[in-house]
């Protein structure tokens, strides 16, 4: 059942966590979003990280294992794109409508929804005709 789930959701579930909990406790979503912490690099130089960079870090590693995930062509990848698209289309609905989702980080988490769906889709369409061209046949 793990394999139907859309793991792109787990980026904007986490989004939304922290919208309604920075607005529950007062603060504005963007200094929550521009809250960074500094790693020191073998360079000498500081690399400063902020809590958006991390958003869009974990939503591309989530991306990454969706991109593989459609590779598969049962009927589990099936509901998983199904619900590829209807997290693509709350994403989208949040980021036009609603206070705090207006940012880039999670302008740039719905544009990776979308390159869910899309990938998902046409990977599944491609891998489907190279079973179909690879299947045994009877010449007749």
């Amino acid at each position: 059942m793990l394999r139907a789930f859309p793991m792109l959701l787990i980026a904007v579930l986490l989004y939304n966590g922290t919208v309604f909990g920075s607005g529950a406790a007062g603060h504005d979503v963007n200094s929550v979003l521009a809250r960074s912490f500094t790693i020191p690099m073998f360079s000498s130089d500081a690399w400063k990280v902020a809590l958006g960079d991390l958003f869009i870090a974990l939503s591309l590693v989530l991306l990454f294992i969706e991109t593989i995930k459609a590779t598969r062509t049962t009927h589990r990848e099936i509901v998983n794109h199904a619900l590829s698209m209807l997290t693509f289309v709350g994403a989208m609905a949040e980021f036009i409508t609603l206070k705090g989702f207006g940012t880039s980080p999670f302008f740039f988490v719905t544009v990776m929804c979308l390159f869910d769906v899309v990938a998902g889709y046409t990977i599944s369409i491609i891998t489907a005709k190279r079973d179909l061209s690879v299947a045994p046949h009877d010449d007749y």
